[in-house]
């Protein structure tokens, strides 16, 4: 099948460049304070405080058995308020949780942390979420064990993104790995991590370490930093240190590795048949790097692993992967989180009332997002009072949190604070720094008639056109429209149309520019608008708005480009690569089967 020979010919790609990558240990000590702007702009600023395990030993000696377990649960909430949410979120969390608010459901369940999501209506804009983190804060230290929460959500940026703008909104993993600088990864997650941090955020579901080389992975794909072990390893350590040294957790994601799987986690259970040699010469690098370079928690993935663990359990609930790999082999002594248990990969084999109590049997410390919290807490208590669990274990994984809660300054400074949101979120410094980044990571793959860069000067007439895909983080509007507006800026006469309307109104235009989307292998809609574009006459120029995998699947145009992702910044970098305004400086960091090689990428002079 093609699919399969397209995974073949990246595994090879990969395996021919893999080595293990190293850094340094981050682990110095300060005192903990809210980051600001100039800090994260400053790739050496403030690091993680030495947490006083004596004190936080007997914070747990204090706390109920309801109260340490509640500890290891990372729930969602429903509402853009702790305490007022609009009725049908109050709704909402009287039918999953029997409580009416936030705060009533981190009162009840004593909860360690709260994960935030966009549907969930936690994510409206910087200063909502800093008033919901402050109320679900003051809930969480005036209530039950009065711990902090630590407040969560999956911000990878690019095609993952729980906040939108105002926020600053950087390329995602792949396109980072397409510019190649552990500079670069290094300053957006510093930046980002700052953001967040001003927003009370203080863990992020990022960086995803997963090595991508298979094309028709369904649920990695851009997410991954590409397919040079190498090279993710390396990108990988600089985000962990950039999020860190902004005061947020990093998570690397999803081990033992979810980057060669052609089922969707989500929906499925994937199965990874790597041997494991090849795990070790593929798949452990970034994770080892992660480890190496001090994070503060790994995600497990969904996913049946059989030359690790032939039991056919899935990841997080395998002892074999997560005590005897995770924690033994690399020696990860942080926080093991589990990745979403409303998931159907790991709901398949075991029902929701063992899937908790399996996962701390295997070593995981959090329980994200179970889909029936009170099951899931009343199921772990059970597990003590019948002896399957011990209390010490419980306690193992609450000590491992409260660890994480301290080294990211909780127990000192757990408020966000209006101002703080003024002075870091999205200020010009932010937004600059992300053009920048951006403007290194959009790929030039085919220029054979030297049409790009157009000339700006000549004000020529240029159609845009394509898929639209909904933006994963609000952006300004759809890709063509923004790629066009910020074509008009440099000079020319840009119009966006549907494609319905894109083939009668080419002839008269100096290019049309197709923005694609994930196009399948066969005939399909995408591939029948390019190939009647190419019967017009007119030059046409192909912007591969995510998977840089979509000119295989189409025929050969006047220009190729390769954006990575659709957000503004990516579309403005797409726009100054076209008019010159930019020289174009990304290589392919996975390979494109048939066309284009791992590290492909044309100037404007090739």
């Amino acid at each position: 099948m093609p699919n399969h020979a397209s995974r073949r010919t990246l595994l090879a790609a990969a395996a021919a460049v893999a080595a293990t990558a190293a850094g340094a240990a981050a682990s110095a000590s300060g005192p903990a304070r809210t980051p600001t702007a100039d800090d994260a702009l400053n790739p050496d600023g403030p690091a993680g405080r030495r947490p006083d395990r004596a004190r936080l030993r007997r914070a747990v000696d204090r706390m109920s058995l309801a109260e340490k377990v509640g500890q290891l649960f990372v729930s969602r909430a429903y509402g853009h308020s702790a305490t007022g949410p609009d009725p049908a979120d109050a709704e909402q969390n009287r039918a999953a949780f029997g409580v009416r608010t936030a705060a009533e459901l981190v009162s009840r369940y004593h909860l360690g942390g709260i994960v935030y999501f966009a549907w969930a209506h936690n994510t409206r804009t910087p200063h909502q979420i800093a008033a919901l983190s402050a109320g679900l804060q003051q809930t969480a230290l005036t209530t039950g064990a009065r711990i902090p929460l630590l407040l969560s959500t999956d911000q990878e940026h690019g095609a993952v993104a729980r906040i939108g703008r105002p926020a600053t909104l950087f390329p995602g993993a792949m396109a980072l790995g397409a510019s190649g600088s552990a500079a670069d990864a290094r300053r957006a997650a510093r930046i980002a991590g700052a953001e967040l941090a001003a927003m009370g955020i203080r863990q992020d579901y990022a960086p995803v370490a997963d090595v991508n080389v298979n094309p028709a992975n369904p649920v990695i794909g851009v997410r991954s930093f590409g397919s040079d072990p190498h090279a993710v390893a390396e990108l990988v350590a600089a985000q962990v240190r950039g999020y860190q040294g902004a005061g947020v957790a990093a998570t690397a994601k999803h081990f033992p590795g979810h980057g060669d799987t052609e089922t969707d986690s989500h929906v499925g259970l994937p199965v990874m048949r790597h041997t494991r040699a090849a795990w070790e010469e593929l798949d452990e690098p970034p994770f080892r790097a992660a480890v190496e370079a001090g994070v503060d928690a790994i995600m497990t993935a969904h996913i049946v692993f059989p030359a690790l663990d032939p039991s056919g359990d899935p990841a997080t609930l395998s002892r074999p992967i997560v005590t005897g790999i995770l924690r033994e082999r690399l020696g990860f002594q942080g926080v093991v989180v589990t990745d979403a248990l409303d998931m159907a990969g790991v709901r398949q084999k075991y029902g929701d009332d063992r899937v908790p109590v399996l996962a701390l049997l295997a070593g995981c410390d959090q329980l994200l997002n179970p889909p029936d919290l009170p099951l899931a807490h009343r199921s772990v208590l059970e597990a003590v009072a019948s002896g399957e669990l011990t209390e010490a274990r419980v306690e193992e994984s609450v000590l491992r949190i409260l660890e994480l809660k301290s080294r990211r300054g909780l127990f000192d400074e757990a408020y966000p604070s209006a101002a703080t949101v003024d002075a870091v979120v999205g200020v010009r410094e932010h937004l600059d720094a992300a053009d920048r980044i951006a403007t290194a990571t959009t790929t030039l793959l085919a220029n054979p008639g030297k049409l790009v860069p157009v000339d700006a000067k000549a004000v020529p007439r240029l159609l845009v056109t394509g898929t639209d895909p909904a933006s994963p983080s609000a952006g300004t509007g759809p890709p063509t429209v923004v790629l066009a507006r910020e074509l008009t800026a440099l000079g020319c006469r840009a119009t966006a149309v549907a494609p319905a309307r894109a083939v009668a109104a080419a002839p008269g235009h100096a290019a049309v520019l197709v923005c694609t989307y994930n196009v399948p292998e066969g005939d399909g809609p995408q591939r029948t608008l390019v190939t009647e574009l190419l019967a017009t006459g007119v030059p046409v120029v192909l912007v591969a708005l995510r998977n840089p995998y979509d000119p295989a699947r189409l025929p050969a145009c006047a220009a190729e480009l390769a954006t990575y992702s659709w957000g503004d910044a990516e579309m403005r970098a797409a726009a100054r690569v076209l008019t010159g305004a930019a020289r174009p400086a990304g290589r392919l960091p996975v390979p494109v089967p048939g066309r284009y090689p791992l590290g492909h990428g044309l100037s404007l002079d090739a």
